[in-house]
């Protein structure tokens, strides 16, 4: 009997071990050290918050090592710890002083947050579906809707098409709706980049966060070449394409602008110069793929050959 007993609690310890990890998530932790402290169900998905020695991250999925949608440093809450933001960020050097900016896709609120205290008296408008995305960027992040920054809950394909038939301009558009794991395909066509340029101001900037590699790159590249013939191809783990709808500025230009932000860069904690390599225009893709356009959208399917 006592032997029954023995074998029974074998198997009764890593049963309960198993039912105490389901018991509360903010006790999780990942295999790399990444403690769950938040985690919150939308109609669209789980919102999780991250934590790992001073940084917590914004996730969509429990591999946030590599499905980060924001990230911030709990002991230097102003330092941009992702590298995509502060390209985002550079689009500044081709419109340095944007009174209106448009950006799709809150996460964490890191660039409407820099963007408040860099740009003096910019009037900024915030899209995202996902009203506990919101939420979780005010309660964990920072975020702070005031008299310059606004947010609406909205898609971001159909707030442009109601913008547009407003007559609404922005100085700057940041498209920032993507992730790793899903694409919204309806914000990658040729039809959206061509209603996106339709709101940017004259020499307005078209700023957008995509992917540095999959098989997902040519054909995205060539749909943005389809509605903006040239534009700079950033790459520094993601992608960012800053595009115009008027001349792009010369490399004397971009120089020049980037010096006004150097001071404010450094407080965010990287360098506005160091920016400047990665400002390329060159294509580097098959120019023979294929456009995406709103009958013909694969985008996710594309993505999965990274």
């Amino acid at each position: 009997m006592r032997s029954a007993n023995r074998r029974a609690r074998r198997l009764l310890v890593p049963l309960v071990s198993v039912l105490l990890g389901f018991a509360g998530p903010a006790c999780s932790v990942d295999a790399q050290g990444m403690k769950l402290v938040h985690s919150q169900r939308s109609l669209y998905r789980d919102v999780l918050v991250y934590e790992t020695r001073n940084v917590r991250c914004m996730c969509f999925t429990r591999e946030c090592r590599v499905g980060r949608q924001s990230c911030m440093d709990l002991e230097k809450p102003d330092r941009i710890v992702m590298n995509y933001p502060q390209m985002m960020l550079a689009a500044l050097y081709a419109k340095p002083a944007p009174s209106s900016v448009l950006i799709v896709g809150l996460g964490g609120g890191t660039i409407p947050r820099a963007l408040k205290q860099i740009v003096p008296n910019v009037r900024i408008d915030v899209v995202e579906i996902d009203p506990a995305v919101v939420d979780v960027a005010k309660r964990h992040f920072g975020f702070v809707e005031d008299a310059q920054v606004r947010t609406i809950e909205a898609d971001g394909r159909v707030f442009v098409k109601r913008a547009l038939r407003e007559g609404r301009r922005y100085d700057l558009v940041m498209l920032d709706a993507f992730d790793h794991e899903y694409i919204p395909e309806h914000l990658l066509t040729r039809e959206f980049l061509a209603e996106v340029k339709g709101l940017l101001a004259p020499n307005g900037i078209l700023a957008a966060n995509t992917f540095s590699s999959s098989r997902l790159y040519d054909h995205e590249s060539v749909t943005y070449a389809a509605v903006f013939p040239t534009f700079f191809n950033l790459k520094k783990d993601n992608r960012v394409i800053i595009a115009s709808n008027g001349p792009l500025p010369s490399a004397e230009q971009l120089q020049s602008n980037s010096k006004r932000f150097e001071e404010a860069f450094r407080r965010f904690g990287f360098s506005a110069s160091g920016m400047l390599p990665l400002f390329k225009t060159k294509p580097d893709w098959d120019r023979d793929a294929r456009v995406l356009t709103d009958q013909y959208s694969p985008a996710n399917l594309l993505n999965l050959g990274r």
